[in-house]
């Protein structure tokens, strides 16, 4: 039997959030930004309004006022974003319990076993974007086909709220006129590598012989002719699993640029007390940790080093941290921004005791933070502080809840190239 998959887009989600919470804002161009006194200055997320003015994600805010004199500024309220984005996914566990993330604002549905009890594809489609206009007062677009790519596709050729369906039967002329940087995965770098060899459309790709597409693209490029040629068979993960958060990380460009090392080891010290605290949250314990820095030339780098015993401490993750960056930022340029990054994650389900003296002194450190995370969620964050905090209160301010839980290819994953 073909499978049913629905592909469900929250239309303009964080900007549709603002508005709701502003009706003042409904109609005019919106865009969600960064602080642009902090440096955190661009354009997160913009309206259909702002867009059309050619606002687009990314762009520096002095652009964005370039292109959009009347455009106004909102700053991001993640934890909005985070219930909305739950309330979606009970909607849609009434239909399935086959939902798989895509980022906040996206999912994956297969309800294949479903169309009897709620009518074919389209017909749930159709009743979820109206369950989440009326529920949350957003919209949403949702594409339907027979796998993931493709509703994936259908949900961002007709936007917004609208139902595409994309058969079997038609996909060859609804899919391959379209450019081939429209097929997901098709990132920046594989579509200028595609580009060259003449390969422009979806249908170019799917005619292109695999062999040749290995040659280019590497064992992805037999997957992208697959995904063309409408033969991708990969299963939407089931609701309930906690595999589905790959990695809890927390980055910040810092209002200044960090020089010294106790710069760094401050802005350090503050995100990884907020990656560490988000992991005790969800009983998650980590094996590697993965250090971004950009420079204040803009160059960035990412790099990742495996802890000795898995753990979850803010003094284990600070000093894995530190050590990459002395490591690897042998440039001394003066730092803008740093990420934090907990990655292979596993659940910590059971605690065993140990006589090791490196796992007893880990279950020691893990006491005295939950310690301090007891006192400050009764006090407030800044009643506890490391005494290094009192050298930079600037930089010590820093916001240390905006973490962000990263999906299978959500983030810094979402829409990049698979090569």
């Amino acid at each position: 039997m073909e499978r049913v998959i629905l592909h469900s887009d929250l239309n303009n989600f964080y900007a549709s959030v603002e508005c709701l919470y502003n009706p003042s804002l409904r109609g005019k161009p919106v865009a969600v930004a960064g602080d642009p006194e902090a440096r955190h200055g661009i354009v997160l997320a913009k309206n259909y309004e702002a867009k059309a003015c050619g606002v687009a994600t990314g762009n520096p805010l002095w652009m964005a006022r370039q292109k959009c004199p009347e455009i106004i500024f909102v700053p991001p309220h993640y934890d909005r974003y985070l219930e909305y984005s739950r309330i979606a996914r009970e909607i849609y566990s009434d239909y399935t319990d086959r939902v798989e993330p895509y980022g906040l604002d996206e999912c994956w549905l297969d309800v294949s076993g479903s169309t009897r009890l709620f009518g074919g594809g389209k017909t749930i489609a159709d009743t979820i974007r109206q369950r989440i206009k009326s529920e949350l007062g957003v919209t949403a677009s949702v594409g339907v086909s027979y796998n993931k790519i493709f509703a994936k596709l259908g949900s961002d050729l007709r936007k917004p709220d609208a139902t595409t369906v994309i058969s079997s039967s038609r996909f060859q002329e609804m899919i391959w006129p379209l450019p081939v940087s429209e097929l997901l995965y098709v990132g920046r770098s594989t579509h200028n590598k595609l580009k060259r060899y003449g390969i422009r459309t979806i249908g170019d790709l799917a005619a292109a012989e695999p062999r040749f597409l290995e040659q280019i693209l590497g064992k992805n490029g037999w997957t992208l002719w697959l995904f063309a040629n409408g033969k991708d068979s990969s299963p939407v993960t089931n609701i309930g699993a906690k595999s589905l958060i790959k990695s809890i990380g927390n980055g910040t460009t810092a209002p200044r640029d960090l020089i010294t090392d106790d710069d760094i080891k401050i802005t350090l010290y503050v995100l990884c007390e907020s990656v560490s605290a988000r992991m005790r949250e969800y009983d998650f314990v980590c094996r590697t940790v993965q250090l971004g820095v950009r420079d204040k030339e803009l160059f960035s780098y990412e790099r990742q080093g495996k802890l000795s015993y898995p753990n979850r401490t803010a003094k284990a993750l600070f000093e894995k941290a530190f050590e990459l960056y002395k490591r690897n930022h042998l440039s001394g340029k003066p730092v803008r921004s740093l990420h934090v990054r907990a990655c292979n994650l596993a659940v910590r389900e059971y605690e065993q005791l140990s006589f090791l003296p490196e796992i007893a002194a880990i279950q020691r450190q893990e006491e005295l933070e939950q310690a301090m995370d007891t006192v400050r969620s009764r006090f407030g964050h800044f009643s506890l502080r490391r005494g290094i905090y009192l050298t930079d209160e600037t930089l010590a301010a820093l916001n240390p809840k905006e973490d962000h839980i990263i999906h299978p290819e959500s983030f810094f994953g979402k829409g990049e190239t698979l090569s």
